[in-house]
């Protein structure tokens, strides 16, 4: 698996004219890879839609190439360490935004987010005692509410 990531990767970044190293470590929970570049930017996107692109082609692509029966684990991409940045920088404001649920005794609705991100608020929230989370609505506009339990 490793070792077709690895061509994938060589591939996008090399048509992209994009010049860096990557690493590919297989874990029981996924596959993780981090790109390292100079120009980030460009991997990253605004808001790290162009990060999670990349990441659904790796995912999608796997998929076409696995064999049936196989076992298949998610890929999770992060370039110069912007989506381990934001997931610690989403789980300080989820603590936050429990703590004033649990202040004001009020359910809080955030603004929609991705699912990467989502994720990370309900895992910190399930992490805090006397607040819950739940996803709510589609698509786009799909997001979270804080609640009092």
């Amino acid at each position: 698996m490793e070792e077709k990531i690895s061509e994938i990767l060589e591939n996008i970044l090399g048509l992209l004219g994009l010049e860096g190293s990557f690493e590919v470590e297989e874990k029981e929970e996924g596959v993780f890879v981090s790109i390292e570049t100079e120009d980030p930017g460009i991997l990253i996107g605004r808001g790290g839609e162009t990060l999670q692109a990349l990441q659904l082609i790796l995912n999608l692509s796997l998929l076409r190439q696995s064999a049936e029966g196989t076992e298949r684990k998610r890929v999770i991409v992060d370039v110069s360490n912007w989506r381990k940045s934001k997931e610690e920088e989403l789980a300080h404001k989820a603590r936050g935004w429990a703590e004033k649920v649990l202040e004001t005794k009020e359910a809080m609705d955030l603004e929609p987010m991705p699912s990467w991100q989502r994720r990370i608020v309900h895992i910190t929230i399930e992490q805090t005692p006397g607040v819950k989370s739940e996803s709510v609505g589609e698509g786009i506009d799909r997001h979270l509410v804080i609640s009092p339990e």
